[in-house]
């Protein structure tokens, strides 16, 4: 039989497979491994491992080709995984040796691979008596795939390094008070009352950060809709567009929905079109609406293409537009670090190629006067001031209206907040306007 605490390193390894080996979504697999780990610790033990694997696999990986003879065959491929796990609580977690060492070579059991439980404790024995060792490779030493350190330094040469660092650290919790149920401070009161420190954040008004996140469950008025999770570069998005009350606003890529929800909360008797060209991601904005008690006759949640507008824009214009485009979503690296692993670098021009689509789609829509807030979550220079700049160049009439510091350094035609900013993740904004 296996040990104690075999049984979920054995899982982690699985975890790590399913992402690194088959291309999964850490989101989508940790969803369905979760909820079969009764103990709540262990759940965010298996989180935990997972996340401390996938943002310094290479390191880890640099450390295990040091110490392994030949690589691991094929055949033993959920080993390497389980390698990783254990050097995650080791190195990572800073876990007892003692806690961590024994499960995890007893977890090579559970996977089928009795004849390397030896192996696995042998390797992180040493593990938890040396050092990893450094490589001189940034990619490496970072843990971020060749093409995109070069694309950083390309970039963001002064910054490049803490960009890295910073994808490689945890993410603070943040929030957003539902201002149909109360103020931002007085949210803080509730939270503080329940043990919670949450720093209420002047510049992005309504929102809320708690440097040590908690099971959003946890969070009192959750369930009654008095707040919603969403980062705080997302939310300074809708800052920038500064929805009226009165107007008609389209959000054109609106899952998961929080912008649509502070759309929808600023708006008052305005209307809101949340299209998303997902069923299932879209299924996430009605979802949020109604929990946060926003759902109304204005609002209208759609799956449409809103690069092809013939479906279904009925001729009557909008003030205004938000359109957070899909992109390489290299600034939330630190709560998708699965991100580093998945995304290659030829995604970027057939990325690149869409967000212009877009642009030129939904530029017609907008009354004379009304203006196109264009957002991305990523940090390279093609998705965003350089995307921002073709269309320029290719609708010369538009006119840029300046955004000020709290949304990032000037990049181009619009700001660029970088990760880690104020704890906010990375966000690109550019602010476009018809003329009148």
């Amino acid at each position: 039989m296996s040990g104690p605490g075999s049984a979920l390193r054995a899982e982690a390894a699985r975890v790590l497979q399913a992402v690194l080996a088959e291309g999964r979504s850490l989101k989508a697999v940790l969803g369905r491994s979760l909820p079969g780990v009764a103990d709540p610790r262990d759940r965010a033990l298996l989180e935990a491992i997972c996340f401390d694997a996938l943002r310094h696999r290479r390191r880890y990986e640099f450390a295990l080709s040091g110490w392994l003879a030949r690589p691991l065959p094929r055949r033993d491929q959920a080993v390497h995984f389980l390698l990783l796990a254990g050097l995650a609580q080791l190195k990572g977690l800073g876990l007892a040796p003692h806690a961590a060492v024994g499960a995890t070579a007893e977890a090579a059991r559970d996977l089928g691979r009795s004849g390397l439980v030896g192996l696995v404790n042998a390797l992180l024995r040493r593990a938890s008596r040396e050092a990893l060792p450094e490589s001189e490779d940034p990619a490496v030493a970072g843990s971020h795939p060749d093409w995109l350190v070069a694309r950083l330094r390309a970039d963001w040469p002064a910054q490049a390094a803490a960009i890295l660092a910073a994808n490689n650290q945890a993410a603070p919790l943040w929030l957003r008070a539902n201002p149909r149920q109360g103020s931002a401070a007085a949210l803080q009161a509730r939270l503080h009352e329940a043990g919670l420190d949450a720093a209420l954040v002047p510049e992005v008004p309504g929102a809320l950060r708690l440097d040590t996140p908690v099971p959003v469950e946890a969070l009192p008025g959750w369930e009654q809709g008095a707040l919603s999770v969403q980062d705080g570069a997302a939310q300074l998005a809708v800052l920038a567009l500064d929805p009226r009350p009165g107007e008609r606003v389209l959000d054109a890529c609106a899952a998961p929905g929080g912008k649509a929800a502070q759309l929808v909360a600023a708006l008052g008797n305005g209307e809101v079109l949340a299209l998303d060209v997902d069923a299932r991601r879209l299924a996430k904005v009605s979802q949020l609406l109604q929990r946060l008690h926003l759902e109304a006759p204005n609002v209208q949640v759609r799956v449409a293409d809103a690069a092809a507008p013939e479906g279904w824009f009925d001729g009557r214009a909008f003030d205004a537009i938000i359109l957070d485009a899909p992109c390489s979503a290299t600034g939330i690296i630190r709560r998708q670090p699965d991100i580093k692993w998945h995304r290659r670098e030829a995604d970027i021009e057939s990325l690149a190629v869409l967000q212009a689509r877009l642009l030129d789609a939904l530029w017609p829509l907008l009354k004379p006067g009304g203006r196109l807030l264009y957002a991305t979550c990523s940090v390279l220079v093609q998705e965003n001031a350089a995307q921002v700049q073709a269309f320029l160049e290719r609708h010369p009439e538009a006119v840029v209206r300046p955004l000020d510091e709290r949304f990032g350094h000037a990049s181009g035609a619009g700001r660029q907040r970088l990760p880690g900013e104020g704890g906010m993740d990375g966000f690109f904004y550019a602010l476009l306007a018809r003329p009148a």
